[in-house]
């Protein structure tokens, strides 16, 4: 029951995809929505995965300068294995928020901000345990160091000197570590440092009468009164007596000089109404991160008047207004929320019994182990036998994983054992008598895809397709007809070179010009079938000679010998050429004439 409990603040799991990993974060509020589904506000988490390749070297050279800060050789000695395995530990907070369905929770983890003086094998022995150390924006695409970020060491914290000795005297000086701006051991007493308070708040009101932006900020006599009556106006009185040696009439003098008396007002009086909403409205977005709020809502106040006026403002009664509302909606909100064991998932590969197997290794689950021949082996650990096999990756590439490394893939987010190309290792090349399934073997390569030879040619060569190309007539006649500028013979031992077409045109039309009203313009007819057989009848075809000779142990058997057929006679065995089929042979010579 516990174990099925999500409350406000727990790190957990999202399902978002039933073969990708899951999506880690941490659970801000609980809302029911007007259907009576659940939705939880969450902050994101980014794997190494999710981000580039540029923001990854940059969190390597970030960890490379912690560990050189701290004189720890942790990474020296974590085998291959470890090193693969810490990767998938280290994850990216960002400032980003979104709404996703309760019911899409799928476990708890723990997420914690790296330590320097922790090490990082300790999250290697704790299960759904990780650790972050960078802040990740996803809209400009930056990795930033937490400003939550633990410091430890001399160049963060303060020496405390050595305690002093009764009587001993203090021989550092003191106007370099501190400003002196009141002596208690003053000559006036406390009713005549009230009365001197009291004229400096007079003061203050009636200057506030006098300025008109002041008398449209307070209109009325009280409003004045009480916004003379703040610290400023106190502080500025007191520092006044220090100065003057506590000298009441210098002092009274001071508070009103030639110009007018003094109006001294403080950031809650110089702030306009809309600026103060602007600032409410800001501080609920970014909570006290003055640094966007300057940026994205008052660029044109200072950090310094922000910082000021937020501490100002939690003196005031909106503040305690807006804090008793908050205190209202966190009651009207859900405090926990239920989420059931989730169904089987569907990447699931059915057993040889037809039953699916326990969900992510449930306990307690009977099986019946499969026959590791059925299928491959695992892809990560290269197990043959589970009790429940998941299918991973493309599926025309047929892998799958055990049911321990699917686990370790969807909670890591990769694969238990490092890959070869992590080990700087080559990976197996396909034969060399094949170049088309080595060509697509590194396309795949490059690309990130698992790389398996399943023994079809359909997954190893991609399939061409085929075409056919229609020659015109005009290509034909200028094949005859264009001898100067088109050489077949050159043109085909060097297939590179471009061909002149626009010569070949050109060409073709002073010939055509010349053959105006020859046969050339006209079809050729064919002879017919009857024509055909009383030719060959009478010209009849000759028969090749053929050597033969009788095998035997002394003299070696000879090849068969055939004499060089005559391409040019018109008997049946005999090659004709495309010329004679066509009836080209009187247009080559009307050409010729």
């Amino acid at each position: 029951m516990a174990a099925n409990m999500y409350r406000v603040g727990d790190y957990v799991y999202f399902e978002n995809s039933s073969s990708n990993p899951y999506l880690i974060r941490r659970i801000e509020e609980l809302n029911k929505t007007a259907t009576g589904n659940v939705e939880a506000k969450v902050v994101c988490f980014y794997r190494r995965r999710d981000i580039s390749n540029t923001l990854i070297m940059l969190a390597d050279k970030h960890a490379k300068e912690i560990e050189e800060e701290s004189e720890t050789t942790v990474e020296a000695d974590l085998t291959d294995k470890q090193k693969h395995q810490l990767k998938h530990r280290e994850l990216f907070l960002s400032r980003q928020y979104e709404s996703l369905p309760a019911t899409h929770i799928r476990g708890k983890c723990t997420v914690a901000l790296l330590n320097e003086t922790e090490s990082v094998l300790s999250y290697l022995d704790k299960e759904d345990s990780f650790f972050y150390s960078l802040v990740y924006d996803p809209s400009v695409k930056t990795l930033l160091a937490d400003k939550g970020e633990i410091r430890v060491g001399p160049r963060y914290q303060a020496d405390i000197p050595e305690m002093l000795s009764e009587g001993e005297s203090d021989e550092r000086e003191q106007s370099k570590l501190e400003v002196k701006v009141w002596d208690p051991n003053s000559p006036l007493t406390d009713r005549q440092i009230d009365q001197f308070l009291v004229v400096a708040r007079a003061v203050g009101t009636f200057a506030r009468a006098l300025d008109c932006s002041s008398s449209v900020r307070q209109p009325s006599l009280h409003m004045s009164a009480a916004a003379a009556s703040r610290d400023i106006t106190l502080f500025h009185a007191m520092d006044t007596l220090y100065r003057h040696g506590y000298d009441l009439s210098s002092a009274i003098s001071v508070l009103v000089p030639l110009g007018g008396p003094v109006l001294c007002r403080d950031e809650m009086e110089e702030w306009s109404a809309s600026e103060a909403s602007l600032f409410e409205e800001a501080l609920e977005k970014y909570g006290k991160d003055f640094n966007d709020i300057r940026q994205d809502f008052l660029p044109w106040k200072s950090l310094t008047s922000i910082i000021e006026y937020y501490y100002m403002w939690k003196t005031t009664d909106r503040y305690v207004q807006q804090k008793r509302l908050k205190a209202a909606e966190a009651e009207s909100k859900l405090k926990q929320v239920y989420i059931p064991t989730y169904k089987p998932n569907p990447n699931q590969i059915s057993t040889s019994n037809g039953k699916p197997g326990a969900v992510n290794g449930a306990v307690g689950t009977t099986f019946q182990p499969q026959n590791p021949l059925l299928g491959r082996a695992c892809e990560s650990c290269y197990a043959t036998q589970s009790h429940q096999w998941y299918s991973w990756g493309p599926p025309n590439m047929q892998c799958r994983l055990c049911a321990t490394c699917w686990l370790y893939w969807k909670k890591y987010g990769g694969l238990k054992m490092p890959t070869q190309s992590e080990e700087e290792k080559l990976s197996p090349s396909p034969p060399a008598e094949d170049p088309r399934v080595r060509s697509h073997v590194s396309r795949q390569a490059m690309q990130g895809m698992p790389v398996r030879n399943t023994g079809s040619p359909k997954s190893a060569v991609k399939t061409r397709q085929a075409f056919f190309l229609h020659t015109t007539c005009f290509t034909k006649f200028a094949r005859q007809v264009c001898k100067n500028s088109l050489r077949l013979r050159q043109a085909a031992r060097r297939p590179f070179v471009p061909i002149n077409y626009a010569a070949i045109r050109a060409e073709y039309a002073d010939r055509h010009a010349d053959l105006s009203g020859s046969p050339l313009k006209g079809k050729s007819t064919r002879k017919p079938l009857a024509c055909i057989i009383g030719y060959l009848e009478i010209h009849p075809s000759k028969k090749p000679n053929v050597i033969r000779s009788t095998p035997s142990l002394q003299t070696p058997t000879t090849k068969r010998m055939l004499t060089t057929p005559n391409h040019t006679s018109l008997s049946i065995l005999g090659k004709r050429n495309y010329s004679h089929h066509n009836g080209l042979d009187e247009l080559t010579c009307c050409v010729s004439d």
